[in-house]
């Protein structure tokens, strides 16, 4: 497992949702930048390279190794979170 540095917002967005269960981000009680952070924090965990500039910025791409979401190997359980963030991305319209 990698350890990199995070800004304080994705460290407490990490922590708000690392810890639950898929169904309690049903309940949209994460803010669009929260899901934005967390989804994007579990890719950057795995080695993902962003293209965004945005992404980049934030979480720069030091160590990356994957171009493609697709080819980033996920555990079951971030592949159910990504899935869930997802969702309540949707419906709250981010």
């Amino acid at each position: 497992m990698k350890l990199i540095m995070i800004p304080v917002l994705a460290a407490a967005a990490v922590a708000m949702i690392a810890p639950v269960s898929a169904g309690d981000v049903q309940g949209d009680a994460y803010d669009c930048k929260d899901l934005w952070v967390v989804r994007n924090q579990i890719f950057k965990n795995n080695g993902y390279c962003f293209k965004s500039a945005k992404a980049i910025s934030y979480f720069g791409n030091a160590g990356c190794s994957y171009d493609s979401e697709a080819a980033v190997p996920l555990s079951k359980s971030d592949r159910m979170r990504i899935r869930e963030i997802k969702r309540s991305s949707a419906r709250q319209g981010c």
